[in-house]
């Protein structure tokens, strides 16, 4: 065996080692390395603000059909009949208002849809219109909005199409990440004043073993990882900076 194997060999071997030592004395969930993202500890059973349950119940605004009022980051689409100038879509800024033309800012948030409306009617007819027929239209809702985070290709928030379900949010995610545990999808909701969440087993799920919840408006998706694909993945990327360095070696570099 020349040098430049002996070389490699021992840089491999030390890596593996050093690997073994980590994996070793690292707990589930702490096996964070090269190419893997940090997750969240789990929810904790001893946090008095969580409670976990077997399945999530459906929140009750939607269970009744009542309407939302507006919200900050909704995004409106106000009309104004024949002045095409004045209608815009505008959304909901933080503290609750909308921008309008001439008009200028007008509370929103916490008012229905067409308690708006005729707030924006009564503001153009005071000063500049005489008897405007106004319209508001939510074109996007934010409290229709789902959360994505943890171990998928693309996390981040998401329009939530109607009836969609937990593996519908995954796809909306670009899918699981390559160090994914499928059994540890959890999925947190506001319920009144209690914050709940219920841990899914997504593979159960494609299998036919259980069925797909439902989500909704404002539900947070978080993908734990596998300690045991992430060790591999650690594996993978370590023998392959080895090779790597084995070829530096044998052109001189």
């Amino acid at each position: 065996m020349n040098g430049f194997s002996h070389r490699a060999l021992a840089f491999a071997t030390l890596l593996l080692l050093l690997l073994a030592a980590g994996c070793m004395s690292s707990s589930e969930g702490s096996l964070a390395g090269v190419g893997s993202k940090p997750a969240a500890a789990p929810p904790a059973s001893g946090d008095r603000d969580l409670r976990v349950v077997s399945e999530l119940p459906v929140p009750e605004d939607t269970a009744g059909g009542t309407e939302r009022p507006i919200a900050p980051g909704d995004i409106l689409e106000v009309s104004v009949f024949q002045v095409p100038d004045l209608s815009r879509t505008a959304q909901v800024d933080s503290v609750g208002r909308v921008s309008l033309p001439l008009i200028g800012v007008i509370p929103a948030a916490g008012k229905s849809v067409r308690t708006f409306e005729n707030d924006v009617k009564i503001a153009y007819g005071r000063d500049f219109l005489q008897s405007p027929q106004v319209s508001v239209l939510v074109k996007e809702s934010a409290a229709n909005r789902v959360t994505v985070d943890g171990e998928v290709r693309r996390a981040g928030v998401f329009p939530l199409p109607p009836s969609a379900s937990l593996l519908d949010a995954v796809a909306l995610a670009g899918g699981f990440s390559p160090v994914a545990d499928e059994k540890k999808v959890y999925v947190f909701r506001q319920a009144g004043s209690q914050k709940l969440v219920a841990n899914y087993d997504v593979s159960a799920i494609k299998s036919g073993r259980r069925n797909a919840p439902n989500l909704y408006g404002g539900d947070v998706v978080v993908v734990f990882p596998s300690s045991s694909r992430v060790a591999f993945q650690n594996l993978k990327e370590a023998l392959g900076v080895a090779t790597s360095v084995g070829r530096l070696t044998a052109m001189g570099l």
